[in-house]
């Protein structure tokens, strides 16, 4: 076992446990999610940090489905967790489990606990049962059945088992302390009735044990050494310790919380991202304006940038929230480095070269990456009609506006200086349809006798070559840091942003990208990061803006000092 120095304080306690040699120098963690949605950026950090731990100790890591509420669990979500997971680089080999695994041991151990008087049958609603429970300032009641006879309890709870009681009739409760400061000790929920088929055991259960019940059970059936969960599980962490205490179980984990990853501009919640598929505010769970991890995937984040954010961002115990810049700085790294530079122009506008040859097409040498020299060149097709950005030209250019004017000249990358001679419009609307513009042959861009400097330097696209395609722009989803925290609106909805997706359908790119495959990333000049999109199918070409290229993280941390 290695013993590197530690780094978080989860280190330093699984160190000291490899010192004592408390279970006998195991280190054995799971990633234990519930099936009922698409895992998220915050999951990631889960991912990453369980099956990290394991690696750096040479020790093993499971994968678990917490598929203990079948009323909302489904396969789908079951098979998008094992392929998130594996995307993400991880690999659970032949430890994949489910609750459900253990519904019937499960059953044995509530039956143990009725037998030795630390369990009973309640019949109170949930309602009475809140209402019992007190607050955290007032100590809760005893339950009006909470004396019941051992052989009572027994046959009540066969009886549940047996399926002879409504949902929510009856429910098994432990029996702790009804005036515990800890409300979660209050004699917790540990069984209740539900007369729903599993995605797994059919119809052959109609009670299902409680979270906080059937979790520690499986972390000791599969003896998990180290539970690793999010803070909000710390005031549950008594009743995982007296769950493992009163029980004859096989092992004796230990739980241990750590912050939870919240990002600005976005929800972690998997029930408000539930909504947010179900009521259309997105198109399904692999928006790629979502959180989840196949939105990343399908916008073109990379696995190694999203482990590399989770590895920057670090474990700790306070909450706090991570400003979303520092994520898309992570895939901007990393794309500087891999992604090939194309020219693509999302807003088109007509430039006609009218000393250029109608007939001539020249092939342009143009660099691929300059960042990494061994991606080695490719040729770009130059001919008299060209389409550059709609932006980059004014009739009447403001001060320091250095590209393209009437009677002015600028760059066009790869290639030539080209001079405005003639605005043309359209005569209903005024529009600008048109640009007529002379070239310098002398100005090729490598030639020797290149000698003439330009301020501007724009990218464009041979209208006769290119490839048209369909670019979408992303923005945040919502137009709040932290849309959950908003005094004016309970609706969390009320804060998405109306223009978080901007369609572009005529645009032009590169010929060189005609049958580009989805997933393929491109960085665009001037224009961001892209990535090819699912939709993408024969001609018809669609990218997803993965991140502009102004990286306002990296700003933010030289000003700072920080590398």
């Amino acid at each position: 076992m290695t013993t590197n120095k530690s780094s978080n304080f989860i280190q330093n306690i699984i160190n000291e446990d490899l010192r004592t040699n408390k279970n006998d120098g195991r280190v054995h963690t799971r990633f234990p999610p519930e099936p009922n949605g698409y895992l998220h950026i915050g999951h990631a950090k889960s991912i990453c940090l369980n099956f990290g731990i394991a690696a750096e100790y040479n020790g093993l890591c499971n994968l678990r489905f917490d598929d203990t509420n079948p009323s909302k669990e489904e396969v789908e979500y079951v098979d998008s967790i094992k392929s998130d997971v594996k995307w993400l680089g991880f690999d659970w080999g032949d430890r994949l489990y489910y609750a459900s695994n253990y519904f019937d041991k499960i059953y044995e151990y509530a039956v143990q606990l009725i037998k030795s008087g630390k369990a009973y049958v309640c019949d109170l609603s949930a309602e009475e049962i809140r209402e019992y429970r007190g607050t955290l300032t007032k100590p809760g009641k005893d339950s009006p059945f909470r004396n019941r006879s051992v052989e009572e309890n027994l046959d009540l709870f066969e009886r549940m088992k047996a399926g002879e009681f409504e949902d929510g009739s009856r429910v098994l409760r432990a029996k702790i302390d009804m005036a515990s400061p800890n409300l979660n000790l209050r004699d917790p929920v540990l069984y209740r009735i539900q007369h729903t088929d599993h995605h797994r055991t059919g119809d052959k259960w109609c009670i299902y044990p409680m979270y906080d019940f059937a979790h520690p059970i499986s972390d000791s059936i599969e003896g998990i050494t180290h539970s690793i969960c999010t803070c909000e599980f710390e005031d549950h962490r008594p009743l995982y310790d007296w769950v493992i205490e009163n029980l004859q179980v096989e092992s004796r984990p230990r739980q241990i919380e750590f912050a939870r990853l919240n990002l600005s501009y976005t929800v972690m919640s998997k029930r408000k991202l539930r909504e947010l598929v179900e009521k259309g505010y997105v198109n399904g769970w692999d928006d790629p304006r979502m959180p989840t991890i196949s939105g990343l995937r399908r916008r073109g984040y990379t696995p190694e940038s999203i482990r590399d954010f989770c590895d920057r961002i670090g474990v700790a115990k306070a909450n706090s929230v991570v400003d979303i810049a520092m994520l898309e700085h992570c895939i901007r790294e990393e794309l500087n480095l891999k992604a090939p530079r194309v020219m693509a122009v999302l807003r088109p506008l007509r430039v006609v070269i009218d000393n250029y040859p109608e007939d001539r097409v020249e092939m342009l040498d143009a660099d691929n990456n300059p960042e990494s020299p061994d991606m080695g060149s490719r040729k770009i097709p130059f001919s008299r009609v060209l389409y550059i950005e709609q932006e980059d030209f004014r009739e009447d250019p403001p001060k320091k506006f250095f590209r393209l004017a009437p009677g002015r000249e600028v760059r066009l990358k790869h290639a030539y200086i080209i001079k405005c001679e003639r605005v043309v419009k359209d005569e209903k609307t005024g529009e600008i349809i048109e640009l007529h513009c002379t070239y310098d042959p002398q100005t090729r861009s490598g030639m020797s006798s290149e000698v003439r400097k330009v301020k501007g330097t724009l990218h464009w696209v041979s209208a006769a070559h290119a490839v048209k395609a369909e670019i979408r722009l992303y923005d945040h989803l919502f137009t709040k840091e932290n849309p959950e925290d908003d005094t004016e609106n309970a609706d969390f909805t009320a804060n998405l942003n109306p223009n978080s997706l901007e369609r572009l359908t005529d645009c032009w790119i590169e010929p060189g990208l005609a049958g580009a495959v989805p997933g393929s990333r491109y960085q665009f000049l001037r224009q961001g990061y892209f990535c090819v999109d699912p939709d993408s199918s024969g001609d018809a070409l669609v990218f997803n803006r993965i991140v502009s290229l102004k990286d306002s993280w990296a700003k933010i941390q030289k000003a700072l000092g920080n590398k």
